[in-house]
Order: C-alpha cells, then structure tokens, then sequence
C-alpha cells in the first residue's frame, strides 16, 4: 500500500501525520482493511495542516510528537485549533512524566505509543471519537509510580524550595541569601537532594526532577 490519500463514505475519517513511513503504512493499512475506517495520511505537520483545510475537520487526528515542524506541544495546539475542537492524539515512543503531562495539559485526546499493536489501536480510535482521553496502560501506571515516588520520596518541604531554586540557576550562596540559611545548610540540603532524586550532582538532579513534573 502507498502513501495515497483515501477518504471513504463508511466508518471514521482518520488522519494520521508521522515522517516514518513504515508507521504510516502499518497503521493505516489495517485501519482501513480490518477496522473500516477512512485514513488519510500526511508525513510533516504543514502537509497534515493543509489536509484539513482540503478536507474539513477528521473525526480523529494522530501525530507524531518527533517529526517537522511540531516543536513540541506547539504543533499540538496548532493542530488542535485547525481541527476544530475534534479530537487530536500524540504518537510518540516513550515520554517522559513531564512531557506526559505537559502533551494532556494542552488538550490532546490521548497518546498512542509506537509500539501500540494495531488492534488496539482501532480501539484507541474509537475511544478517543467517543469524547474521552485514551491512555494506554503501562503509561497509567508508570503516571501513577512516578506519582507515588514524589509523594514518597521524603523530599521535604524545605528540599524543595531549594530544588526550585536549583532550577533558577542559584548558586548555594544565593539560596543561603534569600532562605536566611546558612550556607553549609543549604549544601546539606543539595546533598540530600542528589541522594533521594540518585543524581549525581545538582545538575542532574534538576533534570530529573524537570522530568519527573515536580520543578
């Protein structure tokens, strides 16, 4: 099957954009054979922006989150916008907690991963078309041990608003300044920091924490 463009009469028109070839074929070839659905096919976000204008809104859009022109989330909210409050997910392979939260925060209707078996893929799609947000399993889960290993990771308060001042960029002094601590204090803290976060040094353990959604 080519990268040809089709549009049926029958079953939910679904546009899938992705700069790999082989997802675009596996995905849409079984959505249209087994599935029934009607699948459009784009390989950057201009050329799956210039599908809806051609076509009007699809019942369900899927992007990928690494191709041309997404930058992000911004192509998400471009995409969004250009499709008409109808529903538009992220195809992506692994993301982090942050990008996790930060992909649903700005609207999306769920996030297939690129290992996702076709079969439920078509179910996603359905899923999603009915109004809710589709997430797949291990994703839930890991959300959720992440969650738990912030809430239990015994990160003081303090440990955290010196966290937060790690992310600014301060240095120990700064911190010690605007904390009223002592500075060997605030040394202790960024210790302890590193320890709970299994960094191995500040620099690394903001990066974690950016990822894990807590700074």
């Amino acid at each position: 099957m080519g990268l040809v463009d089709t549009f049926k009469d029958e079953g939910l028109n679904v546009l899938i954009v992705d700069d790999h070839e082989m997802i675009l074929e596996m995905f849409a070839m079984y959505l249209e054979g087994a599935a029934g659905m009607s699948v459009t096919t784009a390989r950057n976000l201009d050329e799956g922006l210039e599908r809806i204008d051609e076509n009007g809104p699809y019942d369900v859009v899927l992007l990928d989150l690494n191709m041309p022109g997404m930058n992000g989330v911004a192509g998400l909210r471009r995409a969004i916008k250009a499709n008409d409050g109808r529903p538009v997910a992220i195809i992506t392979g692994s993301p982090s907690p942050r990008m996790l939260d930060e992909i649903m925060n700005t609207g999306a209707s769920g996030i297939i991963l690129k290992t996702t078996a076709v079969r439920s893929l078509a179910n996603a799609i359905r899923f999603m078309h009915s109004g809710e947000q589709y997430m797949p399993l291990e994703l839930v889960r890991e959300r959720q041990t992440t969650s738990r290993t912030v809430r239990h990771g015994q990160l003081s308060e303090k440990e955290m608003t010196v966290l937060s001042f790690l992310a600014e960029g301060k240095q120990n002094k700064e911190i010690a300044n605007d904390l009223q601590l002592a500075e060997p204090t605030v040394k202790m803290h960024v210790t302890s920091i590193c320890r709970k976060l299994g960094a191995h040094n500040r620099t690394q353990a903001v990066v974690m924490a950016r990822d894990l959604g807590i700074v």
